[in-house]
């Protein structure tokens, strides 16, 4: 799949003029301050250790020596939680690039026939996948942008391409309300350090699925569609099209076949085999009362992996293209452990929660944690590193105010997909396919933070009242 291609309209990278038919003009100098001033998101990591670590020091009455012994003791502390989430990225990006999921897209993309019904579909359709798994649904929206992008291109209705690609990204807003959510998931975990602070596991009927969370996620879907139809622009002069020189394909997954050992490795017998007997330990885990976890939402996964893929060799090519994926995802998680182990051991975490409860009430507290929720994902990008270092906080606060513990974990959820919007963190997978840069598509999921936060902030008032 060719992942650079020149647009109508615009050169190629650049950004469109006018960008969205509201607010172009007025994101402009936004979209430059991104792209020239925000680092990555291991910088990021590297930043928030030192912040910490600073803030250690002046606010507690640990040492230098302690603040290092506690950070370096806290590098390992999180290795299984470190492993949940880079499987969760890696099988999610392997599931969507199988055949049939890959088909399945292919008939997807001919189904909108206006520009309007493509930019609303390719952000539906992302938004369901992310509710299955963040991982997929991040894979499957800029997959999805491209095949709509050149079915329209093929019938000549004038799409323009970074409004697709801002779709499916806008899609992401919802991942942590659904199936593969690491705060609920975590918190849902015996043994977790969110289940070990709290005494047991809270079960995701109080956080996923509590009947507030399912409300809000209908809500945040309908609200952010329209503010992306209210924002689609509608001049020719600024719609960029695909080249009509783009190519896309399949992985090229065919083994050459010489050897007894080669046919092994092309036979469906070995996956096929595999994937039964992981659907055979589900359904009896499930049907013995077993819940919801980080492991089981992996292992549900591998198992349609391995239903899917046509040979041992094929899932080898798609994994292959998923490694580099989670590579930054391994590289950055440590530093987050290490972070949770210096605010552990030194008392930070008291301070801070004891700041949070002095600004809160039981009624405001869920709006407060989302905001809070919604400027550390600036810092830390990652769902699962941002529980790891807000929730021994937020879990303090919530028990000193009497609050529930589950407000505490979804506020820490809906602030983290809420800036997504506008963290190029997560958006590089995608605007990878795309072929696109942020600047392309900030105009677009700007609009998306902002319809988002109105939802969000409105369910935690709600909910903590």
């Amino acid at each position: 799949m060719s992942t650079s291609e020149h647009t109508a309209g615009t050169p190629s990278g650049g950004s469109p003029r006018g960008g969205g038919a509201l607010l172009g003009p007025v994101m402009r100098p936004i979209n430059a301050l991104v792209e020239r001033f925000i680092p990555s998101a291991l910088l990021f990591a590297i930043a928030l250790t030192l912040i910490v670590a600073a803030l250690a020091l002046v606010l507690t009455d640990s040492g230098p020596l302690t603040v290092v012994e506690e950070w370096g003791l806290g590098l390992s502390g999180l290795l299984d939680f470190i492993t949940q989430m880079a499987l969760i990225l890696f099988l999610g990006h392997i599931l969507a690039s199988t055949r049939p999921v890959r088909a399945l897209l292919r008939r997807l993309g001919r189904v909108p026939r206006t520009p309007m019904q493509a930019y609303l579909f390719v952000f539906l359709v992302a938004a369901l996948a992310s509710l299955i798994t963040w991982g997929l649904g991040l894979v499957v929206g800029g997959l999805l942008a491209r095949e709509v992008a050149e079915q329209s291109r093929r019938r000549e209705i004038p799409v323009h391409f970074p409004m697709l690609v801002a779709s499916g990204f806008a899609g992401f807003v919802v991942w942590h309300m659904g199936y593969s959510a690491s705060g609920p998931l975590t918190a849902a975990t015996e043994d977790s350090f969110v289940a070990e602070q709290l005494g047991e596991p809270l079960p995701i009927s109080e956080t996923i699925f509590a009947s507030w969370n399912l409300i809000a996620v209908v809500v945040t879907i309908l609200v952010v569609g329209l503010s992306l139809a209210l924002v689609a622009p509608r001049d020719p002069s600024q719609i960029r099209t695909l080249d009509a020189d783009i190519t896309e394909g399949d992985v090229d997954a065919e083994a050459e076949v010489v050897t007894p050992a080669d046919r092994a490795d092309a036979s469906r017998i070995p996956t096929l085999i595999m994937g039964l007997l992981f659907t055979g330990y589900l359904v009896i885990h499930f049907a013995g009362g077993g819940s919801l976890t980080l492991d089981i939402v992996n292992w549900s996964f591998l198992a349609l992996i391995m239903l899917l893929v046509r040979s041992p060799f094929e899932l080898i090519v798609l994994t292959k293209n998923a490694a580099s994926n989670v590579g930054e995802i391994l590289l950055q998680f440590p530093l987050y452990a290490g972070i949770l182990g210096m605010m552990d051991g030194t008392g930070l975490i008291e301070v801070f929660s004891e700041a949070f409860v002095a600004i809160s009430t039981p009624e405001t507290f869920g709006l407060w944690a989302f905001l809070s929720a919604g400027l550390v994902n600036f810092f830390v990008p990652s769902g699962g590193g941002q529980i790891a270092i807000q929730a021994p906080i937020l879990l303090d606060a919530a028990e000193a105010l009497g609050t529930d513990p589950a407000v505490a974990i979804m506020a820490v959820a809906y602030g983290d997909q809420w800036t997504n919007m506008i963290q190029p963190f997560w958006a590089l997978p995608l605007l990878a396919i795309a072929g696109l840069k942020m600047r392309d598509i900030l105009s677009y999921t700007t609009i998306a933070l902002i319809a988002s936060g109105l939802v969000f902030g409105a369910t935690m008032l709600i909910v903590s009242g």
